[in-house]
């Protein structure tokens, strides 16, 4: 690709571009606010788990509903079983069973554990046709069809109200971060750049951006389906980037601009930042895109719709600060500092304070490497520590219904009542046959005894009462069991060689204690191995969470393998050395790495939980590090590029690497630093969100990117390029002449090169 040919083309066709831009944002504009409606607040399960083969096979041979909610009843008044209680209750619920996608309903007048021991709470479950991933749909039907009464509160609790509760919060956070962080990145444009035109166009490319990718992500969520995750970071890697492209290009613009003189002034500064500037921006969005990229190689489907939608994003703020943003220029020409509101040298000299602290860097290199790095890894500690749990109602604050359902029947009723573990037996013939009998008598017998076990329903645990004989003597009968109770429990539970196990414990899906119960569940050799001759698969909410953090860490190396390559290539290509592409690599692991730590500090251990306004989790969730190690491997790769690129134009200018340092991040410092406040305030604004989640990333990206751009840009690169020397730029000839034949420099930028 030839840049400052795009350049040449972006001037003299430059109304076309602004008008062929202005069509998209047109037709974008009714598409882009009905992307949230087109995305879903699942994607943490996969079919292939052994958990979700268990939850299948129940509900392909037993009838088992795919999902089911709870309506929590309390009062202070009223007790249940009392006539009063059971009026209220059929009051407010007369319309629920007649709801849509509502199957049928166990209510607690039929299960006396589904009610309180003080008897001032009960709860009823609802169960639905209708998948996981898709019951939240029914949730508005059922508050519709509920009614208010006197002295009883109903609360919709379960997945499907929290998973819609997810959606409806995500979309009040993204609100609150746009009004927050749009004001406040325009005061730090127009800050850097002094002017009130200079410091709106890379707004207009950004918004420009981010509509258009809004938009696009509505058409590609109406065909697969997306997570609601993804419209929060759509908003912050298209305005974070979109505005660092801009303002990238912006300030090469100007600088060009008072280099040159004569009627060609505004072309030949839209050639030369093409040329330099925007072959940066190729090279930096291409790492970005790598990163994200990477997420698609997971199978999950909130990992996979993630990269599918930042490779979208990053794509279009690459493709308008390209585009849009040289034409843009090109029509403005030397008004891009109209309405000017202080004065700012466009083109920093030499021996800029930026420079002066890259000097004193690399005089003392290893007295500023060693604390520095230090410093770094230190902040990454906390991360030795990190427990990896799957999102709970936790995540949500208080407020919410379907978390004030939670409390409420967490307290009354334990976690564990609402996180059974389920398993599927096949036995060798059918289940009734005596032996089978006797053997999943004994079983059931052997998980009971188990300390982390509060209970276990089967067929064979019906009542206490019953022997195996007589268990063996009923369901022997070829008329079934004359008991009407025992035979629908037989009925609800077996099938042929098939028959349900529900172990109840006192811990709730993420806890450490169920988990381990699952893996011993699994194991052959151990006290709770199934009988032989039998199998089993072990599904249920701690088998869950189980099943996807294994799977999520054991394809991670894939993925970090994937970006750290093509990543390395493209900075070979870019950067024209083998040292320098494994140094930047290096260079961001630190500072991902130190997110991490805080990640761990703040969000599972609880420190700032008050002054941030959450309540501490107690772990981190599974694919947070995951997304946020290949955002921000593409975000510090960002300021990479910016900073090397200016530095290896000094180096082929004077072939000093000392100079080249220096030279290099004087130009770049205030660019990267203003680019990075510019992400860091859009990232710092989502703290302000209600979602924990939203909250960890908003400041996991914010802590990175503020580290990167000060304490690795500004001190550890030019330590470890002067401790380098000469190595930083060291290529084969052959693999040098091989690259020119690939990537030749243009003639702007070898004129840029030259000065």
């Amino acid at each position: 690709m030839s840049f400052d040919r795009l350049g040449r083309f972006a001037v003299r066709r430059r109304w076309w571009i602004v008008a062929a831009w202005a069509l998209l944002v047109i037709v974008a504009l009714p598409l882009a606010p009905r992307a949230s409606g087109a995305l879903s607040a699942g994607g943490f399960i996969l079919d292939d788990l052994e958990s979700a083969r268990a939850k299948q096979v129940l509900q392909d041979e037993l009838g088992v509903e795919p999902s089911a909610f709870v309506l929590a009843y309390t009062s202070d008044t009223l007790t249940a079983g009392t006539p009063e209680w059971v009026a209220a209750v059929q009051a407010a619920t007369k319309d629920v069973a007649s709801a849509p996608h509502v199957t049928r309903i166990l209510s607690h007048t039929l299960a006396p554990r589904q009610v309180s021991a003080d008897r001032h709470t009960a709860y009823d479950i609802v169960f639905l046709d209708l998948p996981p991933d898709d019951s939240p749909d029914a949730i508005p039907g059922v508050a519709a069809a509920l009614h208010e009464v006197p002295g009883l509160t109903v609360r919709i609790g379960g997945g499907p109200a929290f998973y819609g509760d997810v959606q409806a919060v995500t979309e009040q956070d993204l609100r609150r971060s746009e009004l927050i962080s749009l004001p406040l990145a325009a005061l730090t444009l127009l800050f850097v750049f002094g002017s009130v035109v200079a410091a709106g166009v890379p707004l207009a490319v950004g918004g420009a951006a981010v509509l258009v990718a809004l938009a696009s992500i509505f058409l590609v969520a109406s065909v697969i389906p997306m997570s609601i995750f993804v419209l929060n970071l759509a908003t912050l890697l298209g305005l974070g980037l979109g505005v660092d492209y801009s303002l990238l290009m912006t300030s090469r613009f100007r600088e060009e601009l008072g280099r040159h003189d004569g009627p060609d002034r505004v072309a030949e500064a839209v050639r030369i930042t093409m040329a330099t500037a925007g072959r940066a921006v190729f090279f930096s969005g291409l790492t970005v895109l790598l990163g994200l990229l990477g997420l698609v190689l997971f199978e999950f489907m909130i990992l996979r719709s993630v990269g599918i939608a930042g490779a979208i994003v990053v794509g279009l703020a690459v493709l308008a600060a390209t585009t849009l943003l040289p034409a843009i220029l090109a029509i403005l020409g030397t008004r891009v500092d109209a309405l000017a509101v202080r004065r700012v040298n466009p083109r920093p000299s030499g021996e800029g304070p930026w420079a002066r602290l890259a000097r004193r860097v690399m005089d003392h290199p290893v007295a500023i490497l060693v604390p520095t790095l230090s410093l770094l890894l230190v902040l990454g500690l906390p991360f030795l520590h990190v427990r990896f749990n799957s999102p709970d109602a936790t995540i949500l604050p208080p407020w919410v219904p379907s978390r004030e359902a939670y409390d409420v029947l967490a307290k009354e009723f334990g976690e564990g009542e609402f996180a059974p573990i389920a398993i599927a037996v096949r036995t060798q013939g059918p289940a009734t046959d005596p032996q089978n009998v006797a053997a999943l008598y004994d079983w059931s017998r052997r998980l009971a005894a188990d300390p982390r076990v509060s209970r276990v329903s089967s067929y064979v645990d019906v009542d206490p009462r019953l022997t195996l004989q007589q268990y063996q003597l009923l369901y022997g009968s070829a008329a079934g069991p004359p008991d009407r109770f025992l035979a629908m429990t037989l009925a609800a539970t077996t099938r042929g060689d098939l028959t349900a196990f529900t172990i109840t414990t006192p811990y709730g899906p993420n806890a450490e204690q169920g988990r381990a119960l699952v893996r011993d569940l699994r194991a052959n050799d151990g006290p709770l191995a199934p009988p032989a001759g039998t199998s089993i698969l072990v599904g249920g909410g701690a088998a869950d969470v189980d099943d996807v953090v294994s799977r999520v860490w054991a394809d991670f190396p894939r993925t970090a393998a994937f970006i750290v390559v093509s990543t390395f290539l493209v900075l070979f290509v870019l950067l024209r050395s083998l040292v320098l592409p494994v140094k930047a690599l290096v260079m961001n692991t630190l500072s991902i790495v130190a997110s991490f730590g805080a990640l761990v500090w703040i969000f599972q251990d609880g420190n700032l939980s008050r002054l941030l306004g959450f309540q501490p989790l107690g772990f981190v969730e599974t694919t947070q590090p995951v997304i946020l190690f290949c955002v921000l491997f593409g975000l510090s790769m960002d300021y990479e590029v910016f900073l090397l690129s200016r530095m290896k134009e000094a180096w082929d200018r004077t072939g000093d690497n000392r100079e080249a340092v220096a030279s290099g991040l004087e130009r770049s410092g205030r660019i990267v630093s203003s680019a990075a406040l510019v992400v860091v305030v859009v990232a710092g604004s989502f703290a302000f969100g209600d979602i924990v989640l939203i909250k960890a990333l908003g400041l996991g990206v914010a802590i990175a990117v503020a580290l990167d751009a000060t304490v690795v840009r500004a001190l550890l690169v030019p330590a470890t390029m002067r401790l380098l020397g000469h190595w930083n730029w060291w290529v084969p000839a052959r693999l040098d002449r091989a690259l020119q034949g690939v990537l030749p420099r243009t003639e702007a930028e070898a004129e840029a090169a030259a000065r």
